[in-house]
């Protein structure tokens, strides 16, 4: 994930009128002094402009700038972004394009925590200068900012002994000192922003290859250090054939001071427990060392929608997830993510989307996005899509770029026109949903026919889709095709030789859309993304426990403020048109479990669960699991906790498995994970029997057909 202040920067922008020319070059020389244990920076900026014209700026407004050089004038009209930490000016150079700022203050916005659903919770700054670290972006003011350009530096950062300056680019050229440690970075390429992040470090590097790899942690771990060195060669070997050559000279793993996700140019800020968790190296590292093609190598064009976060998660996180055989699971579940959090109220177009803010924001930029990719990919094939990403970013590189420079690339090296297709799924809202009637077998001389009628059942407008159909067959392989909709409905004909056994209607979840009812399980993301719910408090729970669950529920409200608490001995009955949460092995609504959809996946007795044929007792493990009321469609959950430990543990963890049906924790040092899974799909409305006799047909997705990274072609 690149960080938030990308976005506001471009709205920075918007607020001049267009004074220089967009991607504008400016060069900052600076020298910088940092005393993390005052919260003050010194910085004297040595800085070329793109011309003798007037430039507008912004700086920290704790900054007091002398200019040499030139003229500064503060501008007095009102600050557009209130809450800001950010002074605005204007700057004239003297003699030509070369002027001097010389400032200094303090910079220390204290970490904030922002919720952005149920249990998930970001902490953030401005910018930070503090004994434990240093986090200075644009956002933070550190250093001139002119709007509607692009910047190179160098700089040379003084820090205190036994600490390091990190920033992207070329570095660290160290220079010991008694009193001090002095580090050297330099960027020659055009970039969209200059971090400055410094902490007590022991750098770990290898310089055996191009690029150079390292490893900042704030204590000595050489066997973690090794691991990442190892994954950073791998992933970018892997994204430079098959995008093209890595942008920078160096890529690095930096430990936070506290839990983030950050991916800068060059290197990536992440917290200390994130990157101590095993799947870390499979699973996120790979997206924020993708960033550097997309984000901080092609840079986006906010002001017409933020194409990076979709296109990296699909070439990252999904597509290593293909590579292993899961890319159909991978799908449902990006389409679950969007059924669970973006309701008609949260939705919006992807030309609209800015940044991850909230889990709507997170379902339509990431999850949405990565879809209309998938469907790109389908329609063009493998071979001209790897051909179009390489284009954009051929044609790209270091510019900001929009939806529309994608298009034009893929255009570009397949020959056909994609505009309609770009208009639909990124200027449109909402999804399709899809519906299969009157289906009938019929005799069609020694063969069979299929007829049937597809139909569009969303309120709004019906989509161009090409819908992808399976009929399986006996005795033969099964036949694929697809049904193009231009209109609400269209009809389906298929014809076969020997007796069909089922019609599949998108089985590998291929299209954006919105899922048929019972054609996913119940998950907990379904709880977690509702506008509105209800937990219930088990009244008789011992005390110490009543209160960790009162805690818990005090907690998740505070990100979803449409959650109504109170006991489970004032109510006489569950309401059933809003999803419940029952606390507590002792809630009496517990029964109401026996509702659920799972086909006897599970059972409740009295001293724990039965959960696929493994008993948990809820004496020894906490436990989580949902169910779908059959007849009114009602997510019903129930969290079972160890001890009140436990249960202040799963506040914050349960959010993170929002994709499971149930889960199941262990341990006596706080929550460990012991079991995860999804209840068996049995009944999807979009699979039609067509013959009693279906044994051996597949009940779950197929798996895919081809491998996007096992199809980049040789260098």
């Amino acid at each position: 994930m690149m960080p938030l202040h990308r976005f506001l920067f471009s709205t920075l922008s918007s607020l001049f009128p267009a004074m220089v020319l967009a991607d504008a070059m400016v060069h900052h020389d600076m020298q910088i002094q940092l005393v993390p244990a005052e919260a003050r920076i010194h910085v004297v900026d040595h800085i070329t402009l793109p011309d003798d014209q007037p430039h507008p700026l912004w700086l920290h407004r704790a900054m007091k700038p002398r200019v040499e050089g030139g003229t500064l004038s503060a501008d007095t009209i009102k600050n557009l972004l209130s809450g800001t930490p950010l002074k605005r000016y204007t700057l004239q150079s003297s003699d030509g394009r070369t002027v001097t700022l010389d400032y200094a203050g303090k910079i220390h916005a204290p970490l904030e925590t922002h919720n952005e659903s149920m249990g998930k919770r970001r902490r953030m700054t401005s910018g930070i200068i503090d004994g434990d670290g240093v986090f200075l972006d644009g956002n933070s003011g550190w250093y001139p900012q002119i709007p509607n350009t692009l910047q190179t530096f160098s700089m040379k950062v003084h820090v205190p002994k036994g600490w390091l300056a990190v920033s992207q680019g070329e570095g660290p050229a160290l220079e010991p000192n008694d009193n001090h440690q002095t580090v050297r970075w330099r960027v020659d390429r055009p970039q969209d922003d200059i971090y400055l992040v410094a902490a007590p470090f022991r750098l770990y590097r290898e310089r055996k290859a191009t690029p150079e790899t390292q490893v900042y942690l704030r204590e000595t771990d050489d066997a973690l250090a090794q691991r990442y060195l190892n994954a950073t060669h791998r992933y970018i070997a892997l994204y430079s054939r098959l995008i093209g050559p890595y942008p920078y000279a160096k890529f690095a793993l930096v430990e936070n001071f506290w839990e983030t996700g950050y991916g800068m140019p060059s290197f990536t800020l992440l917290g200390p427990q994130v990157i101590r968790l095993p799947f870390i190296l499979y699973s996120s590292y790979p997206h924020e060392i993708l960033h550097n093609w997309w984000g901080n190598g092609v840079y986006v064009d906010y002001a017409h929608g933020n194409w990076s976060e979709g296109l990296t998660a699909y070439l990252a996180d999904y597509a290593l997830k293909e590579r292993h055989g899961t890319g159909a699971v991978y799908r449902r579940e990006a389409l679950q993510r969007y059924a669970s959090f973006v309701g008609k109220e949260k939705d919006f177009p992807l030309s609209a989307f800015r940044s991850r803010h909230s889990g709507a924001s997170q379902a339509v930029g990431y999850d949405k996005a990565l879809m209309v990719f998938h469907m790109l990919r389908r329609r063009i094939g493998d071979k001209i899509f790897i051909a179009g990403l390489r284009r954009f970013y051929q044609d790209n590189l270091f510019k900001q770029a929009g939806f529309d420079d994608l298009r034009t690339a893929f255009e570009t090296v397949s020959g056909t026109s994609l505009t309609s297709f770009f208009r639909q799924w990124i200027q449109r809202v909402g999804a399709p949903a899809l519906a299969v009637e009157d289906t009938k077998v019929e005799k069609a001389g020694t063969g069979f026919q299929v007829k049937a009628r597809l139909v569009q059942t969303q309120s709004s407008a019906p989509f161009v889709l090409r819908v992808p159909v399976v009929l399986y067959r006996e005795g033969t392989h099964p036949l694929r095709e697809h049904i193009t909709m231009t209109g609400r409905e269209s009809r389906i004909l298929l014809k076969s030789h020997t007796r069909p056994m089922r019609l599949d209607i998108d089985p590998a979840f291929d299209l954006f859309r919105q899922l048929a009812p019972g054609e996913a399980p119940p998950v907990l993301n379904d709880m977690f993304g509702a506008a509105r719910g209800l937990i219930l408090l088990p009244a008789k729970a011992p005390r110490p426990l009543l209160q960790a669950y009162q805690q818990l529920a005090k907690d998740w409200k505070r990100g979803q403020p449409g959650l109504h608490i109170i006991r489970d001995d004032q109510l006489d009955r569950l309401p059933n048109d809003r999803p419940v949460w029952l606390l507590g092995r002792d809630n009496r609504f517990i029964p109401r479990l026996s509702v659920g959809t799972t086909d006897k996946a599970y059972s409740i007795g009295p001293d724990g669960v039965e959960i696929e044929g493994e008993h948990v007792t809820t004496g020894d493990n906490s436990v989580a699991l949902v169910i779908r009321a059959p007849q009114t469609a009602q997510s019903i959950a129930w969290i079972a906790g160890k001890d009140a430990s436990h249960i202040a543990g799963l506040s914050h963890k349960l959010p993170h498995y929002g994709k499971y049906s149930y889960v199941v924790f262990q341990g006596d040092d706080g929550p460990a994970l012991k079991r995860k899974g999804t209840w068996p799909v049995i009944h999807s409305p979009l699979k039609i029997t067509l013959s009693q006799d279906v044994t051996n047909i597949p009940s779950t997705t197929t798996p895919d057909r081809r491998i996007l990274l096992n199809s980049i072609p040789s260098p």
